[in-house]
């Protein structure tokens, strides 16, 4: 049967049960957007900026554990997704965009906003699929979902001339690819026992391929639990991925991410094995490749990631394992616990000591502002076990961290690799996907001011997501960093910012809005939040700039150099 290419494309999008798709609508692609209307099949959420799109699409594939669905027009429309693509690349999400691009004919005259993709995006996608010729259009849909999801997950590329939409063709709609899922060899398996079973001090740590392989199969989870008690191991979440390993259990090891506390990192460094179980592993979780150093680690070191290219690409390993974590863990458990596995117990429980004693709801006074640390552990009291939390890039996010315990059912989203911008659009995504449960992102003010627009598509679409701003009135992370570099130097003027009243801003959204100013309105404010169930909620806290992060302050008292 002869079908417009635009219906095929549809078609295929149904046939990879994709339900809903970002865009910011372009006349570069209306051939297509005219029949997903048409068709009704699809729900289009329609965002404010390309950007915001992108984060939206990447935090509907990992709530779904599917590549997430955007389509950009083409030059500036692609070139403002381009942050949530490089954080998509990094973070190892998979996601599927599909680029309007300029007609055939035109193409290499420079036509309004050409450009050439495979160049462009080279770097920050796993493939480039141009589709040139009809016949090709649901292949590389297909492919680009399979690619997208296999090995180690990224975003794919699909660019899709004006004028090809409306031509015809009587190429069959290609069906998914079934997803294939590695395991272990058995001689991985006795060779990773063996070294456990030597082992007094291992440590291991869970990324994100765990994430991806609880979402298929929430037994992962528990299996998880199962093999840390039986085998007396300590779980250590990496990361921004926080929710994978309950903070309470005693055999949480403590938070593997950002600048470990010194004396958490410390007692880490005095493992004598390190299991990397579904991390792939960056400077941020080794500590800028300190632990494990890079290339060779100071102890041995073992690396199971489903992709067999990822290992060894950085540090030598002892053991490597292209496989999911979760047929690891099966295989481990089939194996059963060596019997003197109890000879861990000590190390185990001096972790657990270590970090529930940095996790205690504890923070020093500030004069210029509220230390975010009460609003984050008022704001911890109120969360629901199936939670949603996001948090944008910043220091700001030190304190949910520190003083949020997760746990499994709950989930957490961000840009893994710190791209700013990313909480309210994945907070609104996340409402989107899941409308009946809590969410909750926490920004900055200058994450804010970035994709906090798409407040404006959560109200259009129903959804309720509260919104936390720490308002400081400066870039914090990198008045940080400028002061611990360069102390004897004059910074602020660059870190200042000039704000909004953002209650007021988030009422001209349509959203409930609160301001927060002093520590003794937190808990009523964070209450009245909680209790707007059917509208976006912003609540500005004004914080102070002097406590940096949840771990550092600036020197000198209670004044700003």
């Amino acid at each position: 049967m002869t079908k417009s290419v635009a219906r095929v494309l549809a078609e295929s999008l149904e046939a990879h049960d994709v339900d809903q798709i970002f865009c910011v609508p372009g006349e570069s692609y209306v051939g297509l957007t005219s029949v997903l209307a048409e068709r009704n099949s699809i729900r289009m959420i329609v965002c404010r900026h390309e950007g915001g799109a992108g984060f939206m699409a990447a935090a509907d594939g990992r709530l779904r554990n599917r590549a997430g669905a955007m389509i950009v027009s083409r030059g500036p429309g692609l070139a403002n997704a381009m942050v949530a693509l490089h954080s998509a690349f990094h973070d190892a999400t998979p996601m599927v965009i599909m680029v309007g691009q300029v007609e055939r004919k035109d193409f290499g005259r420079q036509a309004l906003q050409e450009q050439n993709y495979s160049k462009l995006l080279s770097d920050i996608t796993k493939c480039v699929i141009e589709v040139n010729e009809p016949e090709q259009a649901s292949e590389a849909i297909a492919r680009a979902f399979h690619l997208a999801e296999s090995g180690t997950p990224g975003p794919v590329a699909v660019i899709l001339p004006e004028d090809i939409f409306d031509d015809t063709t009587d190429a069959e709609v290609n069906l998914p690819r079934p997803r294939a899922v590695a395991g272990p060899r058995s001689a991985d398996l006795d060779r990773l026992a063996e070294m456990l079973a030597k082992a007094e001090r291992p440590l291991v740590l869970v990324g994100g391929a765990m994430l991806s392989d609880i979402l298929a199969d929430p037994a992962a989870s528990d299996d998880l639990k199962r093999l840390s008690e039986e085998w007396v191991l300590p779980i250590s979440p990496t990361h921004r991925r926080p929710h994978l390993f309950d903070n309470r259990h005693p055999n949480y090891g403590g938070y593997m991410g950002i600048r470990v506390p010194k004396d958490l990192i410390t007692e880490m460094k005095k493992a004598d094995l390190l299991i990397s179980l579904g991390e792939r592993m960056t400077d941020s979780v080794s500590q800028s490749y300190s632990f494990p150093e890079a290339p060779q680690p100071q102890l041995p070191f073992v690396h199971v990631w489903p992709d067999p290219n990822e290992i060894g690409r950085v540090w030598r390993v002892d053991l490597g394992i292209p496989a999911s974590p979760h047929e690891v863990i099966k295989g481990l458990l089939a194996k059963g616990a060596p019997a003197d596995a109890a000879k861990r117990r000590g190390w185990v429980d001096g972790l657990h000591g270590h970090s529930t004693r940095l996790m205690a709801k504890e923070w020093l006074p500030t004069t210029d502002g509220i230390n975010f640390a009460a609003i984050v552990c008022e704001i911890d009291k109120h969360l629901a076990p199936d939670a949603v939390v996001t948090t944008d890039a910043g220091n700001f996010g030190s304190y949910v961290h520190r003083y949020v315990h997760f746990a499994p059912g709950q989930i957490f989203l961000s840009s893994i690799v710190g791209a700013m911008g990313s909480g309210v659009p994945m907070a609104v995504a996340a409402t989107l996907r899941h409308p009946n449960r809590q969410v909750v992102a926490f920004v900055g003010d200058g994450g804010a001011l970035m994709m906090g627009n798409e407040i404006a598509t959560a109200f259009q679409y129903g959804t309720n997501p509260i919104i936390v701003i720490s308002d400081n009135s400066m870039y914090g992370t990198i008045g940080m960093h400028s002061y611990m570099r360069y102390p004897e130097r004059k910074f602020m003027e660059a870190m200042k910012l000039t704000n909004p009243d953002f209650a007021a801003w988030g009422r001209s959204f349509g959203a409930e809005a609160i301001t927060i100013r002093e520590e003794s309105e937190i808990a009523s404010g964070i209450a009245a939040a909680f209790a707007v169930k059917t509208k976006p909620v912003v609540v500005h806290c004004l914080t102070s700039a002097i406590q940096m992060s949840a771990w550092r302050r600036f020197e000198g008292g209670e004044k700003l150099p």
